[in-house]
């Protein structure tokens, strides 16, 4: 797993463009995790979308996880699930999922991310760090958060929501050890520039940094 930049493959943010395409763009430019939301799809649609997308993933060497839906992504073989706060709960997601799989959580305070740590977490996606058109009912917390959980949250830290590649910088200097993006390579005239252009943002940042942990 390789939070460094993490692509959200959605259909609304592709504004209807192909997402087998966009995940071709982004591997090409770089990209190594992806997860794929719908909020729309019943699963049975979404299962030959999730396969294939999950086939390619893994022929790249890359990670491919599922959003919201634990049934989705044990049916894919998918290589794990990420999971909101209004979401199945860790405690209950943890024992469906197969070994190895990965369990990606939502927060968005001290008190989510120290559960989230404590229930197994393999990353701890921390948003809204800006503004986002992406979930109308997002909660900005920005990167100050980041901040304040580095000391103490031991799982990679993924900064999450309406990050692009002019402040991404900021995100990874507070802490995160990788952002999560949607609209920023999912809605860009060119994915693959987009997503070489935040790698190497995110790389320039690092090299101002602190060294990060081994993920």
């Amino acid at each position: 797993m390789d939070p460094t930049l993490y692509v959200i493959l959605d259909r609304t943010a592709a504004r209807g463009r192909d997402l087998e395409e966009i995940l071709e763009a982004a591997l090409a430019g770089g990209c190594r995790m992806f997860q794929l939301r719908e909020k729309e799809w019943p699963s049975g649609r979404l299962l030959p979308l999730a396969e294939r997308l999950r086939r390619r993933c893994r022929g790249a060497g890359a990670t491919f996880l599922v959003n919201d839906r634990v049934d989705l992504a044990l049916a894919a073989d998918a290589d794990g699930v990420h999971l909101g706060q209004e979401d199945l709960p860790a405690h209950a997601a943890r024992p469906l999922l197969r070994p190895g799989m990965i369990l990606g959580l939502s927060t968005h305070d001290v008190p989510q991310a120290r559960a989230a740590q404590a229930a197994g977490a393999d990353y701890v996606a921390v948003g809204s760090m800006f503004p986002t058109g992406t979930k109308p009912d997002f909660r900005l917390v920005g990167p100050d958060l980041l901040a304040r959980l580095r000391p103490e949250i031991r799982a990679p830290l993924v900064g999450i929501g309406g990050i692009t590649v002019e402040n991404v910088a900021e995100v990874i200097r507070a802490g995160a050890d990788g952002v999560a993006v949607i609209s920023a390579v999912c809605g860009a005239p060119d994915p693959a520039a987009a997503t070489r252009r935040l790698l190497d943002a995110i790389r320039g940042a690092r090299d101002l940094t602190a060294p990060r942990r081994p993920l």
